[in-house]
């Protein structure tokens, strides 16, 4: 019979943890080069020589002395008795500070493999481990290796096999019970260790890396180079993004013609064709052809900055503000997060320690432009307040959008201000943030990950809040009340209301019906103009503009417009991850009246004074 053993796998943040879980398990556990990213355990198994291997990849932390959630996780898990091992995985570069968590695990689990990663970057900075010294120290075995790069793994399932068959006497330390002098113990024998072990061979190791953040951390440059490197996200994105969203839409499209045509003929109901296409498949045919093409340059550029170590740079310049609203600097990160999905972004809130904090985040999330609102966005701009063409045009239209995800940033750090000093009164915490070392991005995993993890998963969940959102939409559109549809006595509704915010009861309607996915509340406006059953192909901006301005769209329309697509609830799956990570219905609708009165203020404001 084979044998089976449960391993837990440790380590401090960022030392590529993840990476050699996935390398082992064949699993796609998320990697990044940001601290704080696995915020609960992950398990896949593997087999070697006959062994069967339980991998529990739990969240990463420094130290056993719980000063968080996920510190208290760990310390649970690996004191639970369930693991036969442990796997502590550290940085080659900077060795004695992951030593610490690496000497209180093997005080618990003796049988420990020390996994000593990233040689490659370490040696290129002229950093060198004595792996058989570091053993001969610790008592446990220590295996040098380079996870991305499938360097050393067979030595560590090797040294994982052996010290399952085998009693280890792992090196004993006398940890005082007061915890600031079992810190202080540990830390001194740490350091202790990692200088008998460690050879430098350069009087300068970090020099690349402190030269780099000389620009993107110094308060004259840090800002302004990170609004440049997002600009240029946002243009690139634009403009990339038009044509393949206008071949995906006449494909698409057409496609629906000929199955339209095969439902007709095949002698079916033309209601049964006229709920599948018309309905159901023309929302979902619009969504892929809007929200692909942007999704698909946005997230493999935005995974280009967190897998070089950007992206906590971009916490450590906005910290100061974010503490002064009275909120956590780890904050700057779930909202970047929250670029690609606002769902993504609350779940993220997890790696902030203070409940208080992650409940702000929480809340002030959905004022990051998400991906199904970029299109909305980018097609209003380039219609109404940038109409030139060419690169010029481009250019300041990613100014433009750029300017647009910082009033969502000027909102987040203000309504996050008033929260601090009312609903959720407190000081803001402080914390450690790891700055990792900048690294070459890997463009092949990069690219697959992107589309993989965050565009198809991102896609997958617009396209089924889809499904029950174009039923719907073709009922209201073809089920007649004195002959007229019920989708414009909805408009004729919030008709007042719509006025008053300088846009009109139709627009409202679409941003009500298009709760399950942003990315169809402008199919919704112009299939209620043009009073179609069903929603149409639109083939380039130009007709776009023409039915809209039909409508009496103005310059301060396309405004107040812009202004509520950034200010309105969290659309289905976003209310419905708030729910989950808070456990009360009573901030996910807190979450869901908050950006929705400040839209409705703010359109109301430019309408009138405007």
């Amino acid at each position: 019979m084979e044998d089976n053993f449960v391993i837990v796998l440790a380590g401090n943040p960022n030392v590529g943890k993840s990476t050699v879980f996935n390398a082992l398990t064949g699993l796609k556990q998320h990697t990044g080069n940001w601290a704080g990213k696995t915020v609960a355990c992950a398990e896949g198994n593997f087999e070697y020589n006959s062994k069967n291997f339980t991998l529990a990849d739990i969240a990463g932390i420094y130290s056993l002395f719980a000063n968080s959630a996920e510190e208290q996780s760990a310390y649970d898990f690996i004191c639970s008795g369930k693991a036969d091992g442990a796997v502590v995985v550290c940085d080659a570069s900077c060795l004695e500070r992951n030593l610490n968590l690496a000497l209180q695990i093997i005080q618990i689990i003796p049988k420990t493999v020390v996994c000593v990663n990233l040689v490659d970057e370490a040696e290129k900075k002229g950093i060198y481990v004595d792996s058989a010294k570091l053993s001969d120290i610790l008592g446990v075995p220590v295996v040098l290796t380079s996870a991305r790069n499938n360097i050393g793994l067979d030595s560590l399932c090797d040294a994982l096999c052996d010290i399952m068959e085998k009693e280890v006497s792992p090196l004993k330390i006398d940890i005082p019970e007061n915890r600031e002098d079992a810190i202080a113990v540990i830390s001194a024998k740490s350091g202790e260790i990692a200088n008998q072990v460690t050879e430098y061979r350069t009087n300068e190791p970090y020099r690349k890396d402190r030269l780099l953040d000389r620009i993107f951390m110094s308060r004259k440059t840090g800002i302004p180079v990170m609004l440049v490197l997002f600009g240029l996200i946002m243009w690139i994105t634009v403009t990339g993004a038009n044509y393949p969203s206008q071949l995906l839409s006449r494909g698409l499209f057409s496609f629906g013609g000929i199955l339209s045509e095969y439902l007709l003929d095949s002698g079916l109901p033309s209601w049964v064709e006229g709920v599948l296409i018309q309905g159901i498949y023309k929302v979902l045919a619009w969504v892929v052809s809007v929200m692909l093409p942007p999704m698909a340059i946005f997230f493999p550029l935005f995974t280009i900055l967190e897998d070089s170590g950007y992206l906590p740079r971009i916490a450590f310049n906005l910290d100061g503000f974010f503490r002064c609203s009275g909120a956590c600097g780890k904050q700057a990160i779930t909202m970047s997060m929250g670029l690609g999905c606002n769902a993504c972004g609350v779940t993220g809130c997890r790696i902030i320690d203070s409940p208080r904090e992650r409940l702000i985040a929480i809340l002030t999330n959905s004022f990051t432009i998400c991906n199904g609102r970029f299109p909305t966005i980018i097609s209003v701009i380039t219609m109404f307040l940038v109409t030139m063409g060419g690169v010029l045009g481009s250019v300041l239209s990613g100014a433009l959008l750029l300017g647009v995800i910082l009033l969502g940033v000027g909102a987040t750090l203000a309504v996050s201000f008033l929260l601090s000093r009312t609903l959720l009164k407190g000081e803001s915490s402080s914390y450690t943030l790891e700055l990792p070392p900048y690294r070459k991005p890997q463009f092949m995993k990069v690219l697959v990950r992107s589309l993989l993890d965050r565009t198809i998963s991102v896609l997958g969940r617009a396209c089924t809040a889809s499904i029950p959102c174009g039923l719907i939409l073709w009922l209201l559109a073809n089920i007649s009340v004195n002959n007229i549809s019920l989708l414009h006595h909805i408009s004729q509704f919030f008709a007042p209301l719509g006025n008053a915010m300088g846009l009109d009861g139709t627009i409202l309607m679409a941003f009500i019906l298009g709760f399950p996915a942003n990315e169809i509340v402008v199919p919704i406006i112009l299939m209620t103009y043009m009073s179609q059953g069903s929603l149409i192909e639109m083939s380039d901006n130009t007709e776009l503009w023409a039915v809209l301005v039909a409508n009496n769209w103005s310059i301060k329309t396309a405004v107040c417009m812009i202004i509520f697509t950034v200010f309105h609830f969290p659309c289905a799956t976003t209310c419905m991850t708030i729910r989950k990570e808070t456990g009360s219905t009573k901030w996910t609708l807190i979450s869901f009246a908050l950006p929705t009165a400040i839209g409705i203020f703010l359109c109301i404001l430019v309408n009138t004074f405007a």
